[in-house]
Parts: structure tokens; sequence; C-alpha cells
């Protein structure tokens, strides 16, 4: 007999299981819940987890997630899909928006109920993105609103609030382009390989077109192409770098990593080359090559890692991306704001400072043979003379000179609640700290648009460079100082709370930019706290380099911080797992946990005991 469950979610989550596989019309599917970002698998899919207290929020979310996976099972084919699929990336992003939307509308025609489910997942991810706030269609993502509008045009629902903001920015621009295109939308949405054809189209009118590849439908065997078929003989025969470029392009199954070691191995052949060429040339005896020196790598963890221009990049002070007065209205809306939370973060403050202030005490060493008479044990010897005198001596601390950064991540995700928290905890833990003797860094960091701004404006107009990496402007922001005295960067965190701050996330430059930082402090023990709620995101960035590209610099950074040892890393996931990126990590799946989770983490690396230490930071070893 099953044991009854204490957990009023249980029947809500089975039954909802059961609904997903009779949707997909997959018995066999699996269907688990998780804090992680959802997903689907071949093997099942993984939903928003759902909380004792059963929220709106939480089962609208769940429902809505469940019924879009449950269509897409059902609906799409993997084979077709691949078979159409565009070789480019933004092309590819905007040819999987535009599938999805397709799944959901087929849905929505044989089974109404799902609709509603989906507009409230598509309305929550609207939100937690800050799509309502956009208000320039060069900040909105070209493929979401792709992938919003044949939902609009197939279904005749009107979408939740952010979606049709973004839908609206680029509307003009898609009908213009491919509204005759998008007028056959009824006729393919059951035939997924028709709807593909009709997809590609669309692309092509949206400008997008060298990025398709190979048409799939073309005969191979055309007659009247033989000089091409000639042409493409002879360039076959001349070598094997066009036919790889081709291969890496064509296959979009192949592996990012196999294509990031192709493009790495063609740079070597390229750099051979020119050595090889180099030789050629006799220099004049006694004379060296008037060649400027290469240029410095973008970044010491991954000499492969490249920016196209830093030139609008910024390391920015809090209190000049905002006047004054801006910064007290900002501030006084968060302490408003996080009013009732608080308390709640101010006792678990105390209860570090007296941990920390503990340790900082000095202490006393008893029972010896030497040193001062220890008054507190005469008792002893005066009940017994036989027992002999106890002396004392003082015990110098083993706290070392202390420095402390708090890494916050400022992306559009962390928008609302989260950030709000993160920065009352980064203000409370600063002052606490500070009254320690304990210095205090606080950093941000996010871009200075959506979708590259000028550093993608002026890729654009040079041409369209290939793979040219970090392709964003960056602002690092410092909220204070670790040699400057809180109550005067107190203001300054209110900045969090500025509309449109926070844009997009590249945390490998971040995380190694704060960890330069901490090298140049001169205290003797340095730790590095980061906070992010999910992987480095940057659209432009992505859409023109290895889909791993971001996500591997960090992984460098990372391994490089813990290499070196000169920094203590630590990090908090905000309902994101980054366990998976750093060693000594916590995740939190309620934002609420947050101060918790700050306090408990600096409090176990303060510990003497390494066996706590490593208890509280979750280490599978003790160092």
């Amino acid at each position: 007999m099953t044991k009854p469950t204490d957990n009023p979610a249980d029947p809500f989550k089975k039954a909802l299981a059961e609904a997903t596989k009779v949707l997909a019309d997959d018995p066999d599917m699996t269907v688990t819940y998780s804090v992680d970002p959802s997903g689907m698998t071949n093997e099942g899919v993984r939903l928003p987890q759902v909380s004792r207290r059963m929220t709106r929020d939480e089962v609208l979310l769940a429902r809505g997630t469940a019924d879009a996976f449950a269509m897409r099972r059902k609906f799409h084919d993997a084979a077709t899909a691949t078979k159409y699929a565009p070789t480019g990336t933004l092309a590819r992003e905007i040819y999987n928006a535009m599938e999805t939307a397709r799944c959901e509308a087929v849905g929505a025609r044989y089974m109404p109920g799902t609709a509603g489910n989906i507009d409230a997942k598509i309305g929550h991810e609207a939100t937690r993105k800050g799509y309502a706030e956009i208000t320039q269609a060069a900040d909105a993502p070209l493929p979401i609103a792709a992938g919003y509008l044949v939902r609009h045009l197939a279904t005749g629902r009107d979408l939740p609030k952010g979606a049709d903001n973004v839908m609206n920015l680029w509307r003009g621009f898609m009908e213009e382009s491919a509204g005759e295109t998008l007028q056959n939308i009824d006729h393919v949405l059951a035939d997924q390989a028709a709807f593909a054809r009709l997809a590609r189209k669309v692309i092509s009118d949206l400008g997008y077109g060298d990025q398709l590849g190979d048409d799939p439908d073309a005969d191979q065997e055309d007659p009247d192409s033989g000089d091409d078929a000639e042409e493409q003989e002879q360039q076959d025969s001349t070598g094997d770098d066009d036919s790889e470029e081709q291969d890496s392009e064509s296959s979009p199954e192949q592996s990012q990593e196999e294509q990031q070691d192709a493009s790495q191995a063609q740079v070597s052949e390229d750099d051979s080359a020119d050595m090889q060429q180099g030789d050629e040339a006799e220099l004049p005896e006694g004379e060296a090559p008037m060649e400027p020196p290469p240029p410095a790598a973008h970044s010491d963890a991954d000499p492969n890692y490249s920016v196209y221009t830093t030139d609008y990049d910024e390391e920015i002070r809090a209190e000049d991306l905002a006047e004054a007065a801006e910064l007290e209205r900002l501030r006084a809306y968060l302490d408003q704001q996080l009013e009732p939370l608080k308390g709640a973060v101010s006792r678990l403050a105390n209860k570090l400072q007296r941990r920390l202030q503990a340790q900082q005490n000095r202490s006393w060493l008893f029972d010896l043979e030497e040193g001062t008479l220890d008054a507190g044990r005469l008792a002893r010897v005066v009940a017994n003379p036989t027992t002999p005198l106890s002396f004392k001596q003082e015990k110098d601390t083993e706290f070392r000179d202390t420095c402390v950064t708090l890494l916050l991540d400022n992306s559009g995700s962390m928008r609302g609640r989260p950030i709000s928290i993160a920065a009352i905890c980064a203000d409370v833990l600063a002052r606490t700290l500070e009254r320690c003797s304990v210095k205090v860094e606080i950093l941000g960091f996010t871009t200075r648009a959506w979708k590259g701004g000028q550093s993608r404006e002026r890729w654009l107009g040079a041409g369209r460079q290939q793979q040219p990496g970090r392709l964003n402007d960056l602002r690092h922001i410092i909220y204070k100082s670790a040699d400057a005295p809180w109550r005067r960067a107190r203001p300054n965190l209110g900045l969090m709370m500025k509309e449109g701050l926070l844009k997009e996330n590249i945390d490998g430059e971040a995380l190694e930019w704060a960890h330069r930082r901490m090298l140049a402090r001169p205290e003797a023990r340095r730790i590095l706290m980061v906070i992010s709620d999910g992987a480095p995101v940057d659209d432009s960035t992505l859409s023109v380099n290895p889909a791993n590209y971001l996500e591997k610099h960090l992984r460098d950074v990372i391994a490089m911080v813990e290499k070196k040892k000169a920094v203590e890393l630590i990090a908090i996931g905000i309902g994101h797992d980054v366990t998976r990126y750093y060693n000594r990590a916590v995740t939190i799946t309620d934002v609420e946990q947050l101060a918790g989770a700050m306090t408990e983490q600096l409090a176990g690396l303060f510990d003497t005991d390494p066996r706590k230490r490593a208890r509280v930071l979750g280490m599978k070893k003790v160092g």
C-alpha cells in the first residue's frame, strides 16, 4: 500500500503528469518537476516546480509549460525539422520559434483548452524578461517576435502583455517584408514540411536568405547546372578546406565543441601558412622585421576568446549613471519595497557579525605552568593547598585581514524581486562586514544595449566578419569600492531599480574583471561571491558564434581563478543550478532564501573548523 503523502501539491503534479502524457500521445514519456529551467528530451519533459503553497501563478505556469511540450511532442517531427533547418544561427532561431508556434497553434485547434494555459506560460516568460518595457525594435528579439506573430495569425488570439509589445515592435517590418508569404499560414499549418518551406521563405523575405544554406528540395542532378557542377568538382579537387567549411555549416547536429575545434584548427593552419611565407622572405642582415607586436589577448583564461571591439565597453561608477536626486529616490523605493524583508535579513546579518567578532576577539590558554596567574582558579588552591597554581596566556587571533567582493548579475532576467532582494542583501552585508573591519566591494555586470549596441552596428557596417567573438558593449558597474565607507555608497544600490539598466549578461568577462580588481588588493585574504540567476546570455554574440561560446569562456575563467587560489570563489544561483560551473556553490529555489544563503556561505568561509566549512559550502572533500 502506497504511503499517503502530506504534500498537497503531489496529487496535482501526478494528475498533470498523466494529462501531459495523454495530450502528447506518449504513455512512456517521463514527466519530472525541477527548479532548473524547464526542458524536453527524447525521454521526457521537465516542468517547473510546484511548491506546497500551489500559488495560482505556479499552477498556470506548470500547466502552460506541460501543454506546450505536449503539443510539440505530438505534432513535431525531428527529422523533418532537421532537413529544412537553416545553417545560420539567427535564421535557425527564427525557424525554431516559428515551428514551436505552429505546434502550439495546431494544438489549440484540436484542443482549445491548451490555448489559455500556453498564454499563461508566454505571459510569465514575457514578464520575467521585461518585454513590456522594451520601446525599440532593436532591443526586442526578432525570433521571439516571429514566433508570436505566427501564433497570433494562426489562432487569432491576442497575446499576453509584454509578448504583444515585442510582436508589435517588429510586426510592421515583418508584414512589409513577408506579408504575402505569411498569408498562406492557414493552408500549411498542419503540414510540417510545407510549413518549414514557408518558414524558409519568410526568413529569406526578412533579409536572412544567406543563412538558409542549400535548398533541401533542390534536384541535385539538374542537367542545366553542368557548369556549376564542373566548377564545384574543380573546387573539390583543389583541397578539403571548402568542403570542411560546408560540412560544418550544413550539419546542424554537429556538436558545438567539434565546430569550435575545427575553427581553431583552421586558425592554426592559417598561422602556420603565414609562418612559412615569412620564412621565404629573407631579411637584411642585422635588421629585425618592422611589424607591430601581436595584440594582447582579451582573456587571461582563454587566449582564443575574442572580442570584436572594446571601444564601447565601460567600467563606470553607479553615481555616474544617475543624478544624486534620482539615486536617493530609487533608494527610497528599494527600502519601501523590501521593508518586510529587512528584519529577517538583519537578524541573519547580526548572526554573521557575532560569528566574525568571536573569531576576531583574543582568546586565552588555561592551565599552564607559567604566564599570568589565573585568579578564577584560586578557589581550588584554597580548598586544596596541594593543588598547584594555574596560569594563563593570551592567544592572538588567526583572523586575517580580509576583503569580500559581491559580484551581482544585473541581467534582464533578474528584473523585479530578485534584483531587489540582491540589492538589499548586499547593502546589509556591506554594513555587517564593515563593522567587523572586513573591506567590501559591490560590483554589477550587464551590457549597455540589447542585441549588440554599437559593437554590432560597427560589425554590420564592416561586412559581417565570420565569428567575430563577443559582439556587445559591456557595462561593468562599481556600486561600492572596497575602500569607500558604506554610508557614502548606500544610495548607489538604488540604481539597480532604475528602469532600463538590466540587459544581458556576459559572466566570464565580468568574473575576470572582478578577479583582477581583487588581485590588486593588499588584503591577505580575498573572497569573491557571485550571485546570478542563469548562464551567460547575449543574443548578439551567440547569433554569430558557437552556441557555447560564452559558457565555455565562463568555465575557463572559473578554472583559472580556482587554479590560482589567490581568490576564494563561491557562487549562489537563484533558481539556476550553478554547481555545474563552480566547485563551491549553492542553488536556491526561492529568492527569499538569498539572505540566508549569503550569510551562511560567508560564515562557512570564515569558520576555523575545516569540516564545518566544507559542510556549509557543500564540498565533497575536506581540505
